[in-house]
């Protein structure tokens, strides 16, 4: 197993302050747009740009969710492990807002299909965007692409892209492992 690093804590760095700047662009002072992580992973990227759009950029009323998708997935019952749920929490309502889902890694897109069922019995949005901060392009099964991307990465199928967040791995670094 082969492990290549594709971006060090510094890129990261630079790269969430540029996604905290686009989203700014397109959505001023948020107070039509909530920000929902998908869980598990997407949370970490979620509250860390809430924190720079905050402590940076001094956007107050940024509201953010978690949701959990486990219930939605295609595979659900596909596995051989049981999946574990996550928690969703959403204290806000979606009905006519725009919602941006914001996930680690683009991979085949069933992710992104099952948050766009999850989010239904939350009310209809009138919009809804997608940041994410790796996209691997040609994995796709479903034709679905983001709006807001921090790198977009071509690897082959065998190759898995995987993010650590220093809340929770230690560090923060992307990688490409190969088995």
């Amino acid at each position: 197993m082969s492990k290549k690093i594709l971006l060090s804590s510094k890129e990261i760095h630079i790269i969430l302050h540029r996604l905290a700047c686009q989203l700014i662009e397109n959505h001023n002072n948020f107070e039509n747009t909530v920000l929902i992580g998908l869980q598990p992973r997407g949370i970490f990227l979620a509250e860390r740009l809430v924190a720079i759009l905050k402590n940076d950029y001094n956007v107050s009323n940024v509201e953010l969710g978690q949701l959990d998708i486990t219930f939605y997935r295609d595979d659900f019952r596909r596995r051989e492990a049981p999946l574990q749920a996550n928690k969703t929490t959403i204290n806000f309502i979606v009905e006519d807002k725009n919602v941006v889902f914001i996930d680690d890694v683009l991979f085949s897109g069933r992710s992104i299909r099952s948050a766009l069922t999850a989010i239904q019995s939350f009310g209809r949005p009138s919009k809804i965007e997608l940041l994410v901060l790796v996209d691997r392009r040609f994995s796709r099964d479903l034709p679905i692409q983001p709006d807001y991307r921090g790198r977009q990465v071509d690897v082959i199928n065998k190759e898995k892209v995987t993010v650590h967040w220093k809340e929770k791995d230690g560090k923060d670094a992307v990688y490409i492992i190969n088995n």
